[in-house]
């Protein structure tokens, strides 16, 4: 089998488990992020004694253990990534309308209007963790079609 229908698959099957089981996989994730925060964290600090190394290693390890105990990783950077595209939508929506010809007005009032919901569902998915899980996983199962009916290169 390609290897691409073969990501495709297991990306609709990953897909899949992020929709049936939100809050298991999204707790799965951050424990994953924190552990690997811890790591490295540890690595920083263990590789050179500098002011920044350590500063940076004890940094990591506090927000690894955050991420294994406290916070959902996946909601917060899910959210976090969805302000920071809502604002560049919005700047650049608003500098199509303040260019001059060549740029259509219309879509950069539709990339404004894209980037408030962007900002949106930022806010939405900080407060319900589900909410990011669920959409991760429609965004696996898209992109799993997607690379199981690519045409062969």
């Amino acid at each position: 089998m390609e290897p691409n229908k073969v990501s495709g698959i297991l990306s609709i099957i990953l897909g899949l488990i992020f929709i049936i089981f939100p809050l298991v996989s999204s707790g799965l994730v951050s424990i994953m992020i924190g552990v690997s925060l811890l790591f490295l964290g540890i690595a920083s600090i263990l590789t050179e004694f500098s002011a920044l190394n350590i500063i940076i290693g004890i940094l990591a390890i506090i927000f690894g253990l955050l991420f294994i105990f406290n916070i959902d990783a996946l909601s917060f950077l899910l959210g976090f990534q969805f302000y920071i595209i809502g604002i560049l939508m919005i700047l650049i929506g608003v500098a199509g309308i303040f260019a001059g010809e060549g740029v259509s007005k219309i879509a950069s009032i539709l990339i404004i209007i894209l980037g408030v919901i962007a900002l949106g569902l930022g806010g939405f998915s900080l407060t319900q963790p589900i909410f990011a899980a669920v959409l991760i996983g429609v965004a696996l199962i898209t992109q799993g079609v997607r690379l199981y009916v690519a045409p062969k290169n």
